[in-house]
């Protein structure tokens, strides 16, 4: 059974300082749910055929036109019927004025009607990218969020394997520290997720022998970060010594997340790694891939082994 978000009207309103018209009760006891949003243009004229009454409906210039020269008495009977389904709120925008008729039929069914500054396209841009993320599916799992030369970097591993130690040498040399612990994973788009920390242990970061530490108060503003978008996952796992590990790094490993698939590969970990180091390369050379260059293919063709085939038993440096 999947799991319906909500947000409240209340942050909308303070998100994007819109004005009332009317509201029936307190902003924060009004919830969102749906992260659509609708030009009832075709409602207004009497077509409610596959109307979704969840979705935020927003009314620009074109409908406002319209309701100006069908009559004062089919404006009133298109208010009537528009509002009687009950949206969760209505939104005028570009600053126009509510019809008085618009204001009746809103007090009359309770329906939320408020108005904003900003033009209509601009508006429902920035209200569907809030309402992507607020009410995005989402998954917290144990681990670790960084960013690593603009790639966001998901540690996972088991408890006491080094992923707050590594973070904080990584937040050092210069990246952001986004969750530690805990990583609140959203899937904003069907391409996208966005890992965040829950807020009450946001930036804290604990260290086996030191204790908790506060990485933005330590080390300045400039080493933490809200959110960011995951680019890759990094497994850190003790080196066993019985595995055989990828050498190559030919072909891409994935983990499915919320139903997107991440680029994924599992670094070894023993006394003298420098992990810092090698997670920083590794998030270089993730991007390196991402822009149409492997280093392990190009390799390859020097060697006269374009095949990856052709190494599949041998190590390539193995060959020399």
């Amino acid at each position: 059974m999947s799991i319906t978000y909500s947000v409240s009207l209340e942050k909308l309103m303070k998100e994007f300082g819109l004005q009332v018209f009317y509201i029936p009760c307190e902003p924060k006891d009004i919830a969102i749910t749906s992260a659509d949003v609708n030009r009832p243009g075709l409602q207004l004229s009497g077509f409610f055929d596959f109307f979704d009454r969840s979705r935020i409906q927003i009314i620009g210039k074109s409908e406002i036109a319209y309701l100006e020269q069908i009559g004062k008495e089919r404006l009133r009977e298109s208010c009537d019927k528009f509002f009687s389904y009950k949206p969760p709120v209505v939104i005028v925008s570009r600053a126009l004025d509510a019809f008085p008729e618009m204001i009746e039929a809103a007090k009359k069914y309770e329906v939320p009607l408020l108005g904003v500054n900003e033009g209509t396209s601009a508006f429902m841009s920035g209200l569907i990218s809030i309402l992507n993320v607020e009410l995005a599916p989402r998954q917290t799992c144990h681990g670790v969020l960084v960013e690593v030369y603009g790639e966001g970097i998901l540690l996972l591993g088991e408890s006491g394997v080094g992923k707050s130690e590594t973070a904080i040498e990584l937040v050092k040399r210069g990246h952001r520290l986004i969750a530690d612990d805990a990583v609140e994973i959203r899937r904003v788009s069907n391409r996208t997720l966005v890992g965040t920390s829950p807020e009450n242990i946001r930036h804290f970061v604990e260290l086996r022998g030191v204790g908790i530490i506060n990485a933005r108060r330590i080390f300045g503003m400039g080493a933490v970060k809200m959110t960011e978008k995951i680019d890759m996952i990094i497994q850190l796992e003790p080196w066993d010594k019985k595995k055989v590990y990828d050498r190559m790094g030919m072909e891409s490993e994935y983990t499915e997340i919320l139903g997107i698939s991440v680029t994924s590969t599992t670094i070894p970990v023993k006394p003298g790694r420098n992990l810092a180091i090698i997670i920083e390369v590794a998030a270089m050379n993730n991007r390196q891939k991402k822009m149409g260059y492997n280093a392990a293919q190009e390799l390859l063709e020097k060697v006269g082994m374009a095949d990856p085939e052709d190494s599949t038993d041998v190590s390539m440096w193995d060959a020399f």
